[in-house]
């Protein structure tokens, strides 16, 4: 076991993928000579070369548009997004050619494109978004985003080896903020299924990427102040996600929040609010809560992006207003 920060686990992850299998190459803005803009890729085109650690122009459309072309000739491209709010220049080629192929074709398109997502960094409107929810709708895509060292390297490992088209939401704040101990060794986590990052009995958290983080700390402050057993549950997989494992907590908690840092109108709490609604109503002792950022864009201004998260000490109000219901 090593202990590592998220960032060199989806690096660990897809140089241990491009050593075992050499039809994975990688292809992006800057991740070669320059070794990608948050360095994830960082010394990838000394061990692979130019050939597989392919820089491009910038041009989203063309990345995902190459991407879905080499899938389909049996490689495994693996692209990377600079900015994940980036990722809507290439929207066609996603949603309408890589999404749709193996309905109409029965073809493979065995592609990652990787997506640094979130706010936190004072990144503005143009860098900071979590736009998962723009692909939740498409039928076709999978969609998994992790929130720790562990599940972010067995993700990109199970993401690389899908025969579907994957987005991997990396979050960036949490790149270097966010260590853990992560095997060596080969392991995959799989696709669809979820984790209980915490066990617990008076209410249940579902969430996702960053906001598991800030479920855990406030978690850990209302068992300490207020006796509230708080049970969080990491989605880990979007797309598909494990309505199973929610179910199964819901049904022994009675209570439950659905929290993500994207904004809330649209966003996937929803979705999941609404599939626990109808399977597991007369379980519940409470409405089911959704907490999720502000409906406006990211902020630059750090106080203001600050008011526009969700965070720890929104995520304790929202559970003692559960608890006390």
């Amino acid at each position: 076991m090593a202990t590592i920060t998220y960032l060199e686990a989806i690096s660990m992850g897809m140089r241990e993928e491009m050593r075992r299998d050499p039809n994975v190459f990688l292809i992006g803005e800057d991740i070669g000579v320059y070794g990608g803009a948050f360095k994830v890729t960082k010394g990838f085109i000394e061990e692979f070369g130019a050939d597989r650690v392919m820089d491009t122009p910038i041009s989203e459309a063309g990345i995902i548009g190459v991407c879905v072309g080499s899938a389909l000739m049996g490689l495994r491209p693996v692209a990377e997004m600079q900015f994940a709010d980036f990722i809507s220049c290439g929207f066609n080629q996603l949603v309408n050619q890589a999404a749709k192929i193996h309905y109409r074709w029965r073809e493979a398109v065995p592609m990652v494109v990787r997506c640094p997502s979130g706010g936190g960094v004072h990144g503005g409107p143009f860098h900071s978004q979590n736009p998962e929810a723009w692909f939740f709708h498409v039928p076709g895509l999978k969609i998994v985003s992790p929130s720790t060292p562990y599940d972010a390297k067995g993700l990109i490992k199970s993401a690389i080896r899908d025969n579907n088209p994957v987005l991997f939401f990396e979050h960036k704040f949490l790149y270097r903020r966010i260590k853990g101990e992560v095997p060596e060794d080969d392991y995959i986590v799989p696709i669809g299924k979820g984790d209980i990052k915490r066990e617990g009995k008076d209410m249940t958290v579902v969430a996702y990427s960053s906001a598991v983080h800030w479920a855990l700390e406030a978690a850990e402050q209302i068992e300490k102040e207020d006796g509230v057993s708080v049970e969080v549950l990491d989605m880990r997989s979007i797309l598909p996600y494990d309505k199973e494992l929610i179910l199964q907590s819901v049904k022994k908690t009675n209570r439950v929040i659905v929290a993500h840092e994207a904004t809330l109108t649209g966003g996937v709490g929803g979705d999941v609010s609404a599939f626990i609604t109808e399977n597991a109503f007369e379980h519940l002792d409470a409405p089911v809560r959704r907490l999720a950022a502000i409906d406006t864009p990211v902020p630059y201004s750090p106080p203001l992006e600050a008011h526009f998260l969700p965070n720890k000490d929104k995520m304790l109000k929202v559970m003692r207003e559960l608890a006390a219901y």
